[in-house]
């Protein structure tokens, strides 16, 4: 079991450019070994995360250069938590297709949302869907 270690809030901004997500890997690890995360979790936060983070840029900032992605983290020892922050009109998340309806089983994109849903413990749009928070639950009984 990993020891409880003391909240530790950290802040990230990304440009609305999408090579800026090739640093949530290298920022993951380094939350993961300074809070003593078993490495167990860690492929569910980084597919989530870069998923946020890869609809902030794209739908949310539509890869405007001006605007940016804000990522506010914080870790008790047993909640893992993200927000992500985009600078876009927003969206309603309930307007979604399912992807996992047969006819958008073949469509290349729309599976974001779900794979977030799927991976994350928690998950919740806020501000008119410019921001999505997700919770992992990284202790381990």
């Amino acid at each position: 079991m990993t020891e409880p270690v003391q909240d530790l809030p950290g802040k990230l901004e990304l440009s609305s450019e999408i090579h800026s997500i090739r640093c949530l890997e290298s920022v993951i690890q380094r939350i993961f070994s300074e809070h003593n995360i078993p490495e167990d979790f860690f492929g569910s936060v980084l597919v989530a995360l870069t998923e946020a983070a890869n609809n902030a840029i794209l739908h949310g900032n539509r890869c405007d250069p001006q605007k940016k992605v804000a990522i506010q983290y914080h870790c008790d020892g047993t909640m893992l938590c993200f927000e992500v922050t985009d600078e876009g009109k927003g969206f309603d998340p309930d307007s979604l297709p399912d992807p996992t309806d047969p006819e958008n089983l073949e469509k290349p994109n729309g599976r974001g949302v779900f794979l977030m849903r799927q991976l994350a413990d928690s998950m919740e749009f806020r501000n008119e869907g410019r921001e999505v928070c997700l919770e992992f639950r990284v202790c381990v009984p």
